[in-house]
């Protein structure tokens, strides 16, 4: 986390401005159907959250940051919102954010989301 891009804003003395994943890996050499192994992926993802411009009082780079962050977390809703409804199209390809996550929000993965 030493690399996590932090910066102060008038609603925030510390406001995260990334979003940060890690993904683990479980292999298993049995369990599987037909004594094949088992594949599995946790990925764990803390991500910036949204913010006012105009109530942040953010500007150059700082805004930047903010613009794509929320653009990414408006993204984001749009995939779930899809998935919920159960749409034909679910748009992954609309942010970099939404197509690391796609298998981790669709077909039989199971996710959970804390905020």
């Amino acid at each position: 986390t030493s690399r996590r891009t932090v910066a102060a804003h008038s609603l925030n003395g510390e406001s995260s401005r990334s979003h940060a994943f890690l993904t683990v890996r479980v292999l298993s050499a049995v369990g599987g159907p037909a004594g094949t192994g088992v594949d599995s992926k946790l990925m764990f993802c803390d991500l910036a959250g949204s913010e006012r411009l105009k109530r942040s009082e953010v500007s150059g780079e700082h805004a930047r940051e903010a613009i794509d962050t929320n653009s990414s977390l408006s993204a984001l809703g749009d995939v779930i919102e899809a998935i919920v409804h159960r749409r034909r199209h679910i748009p992954y390809r609309n942010h970099k954010l939404t197509q690391l996550l796609q298998d981790s929000l669709g077909g039989s993965a199971k996710a959970l989301i804390f905020a």
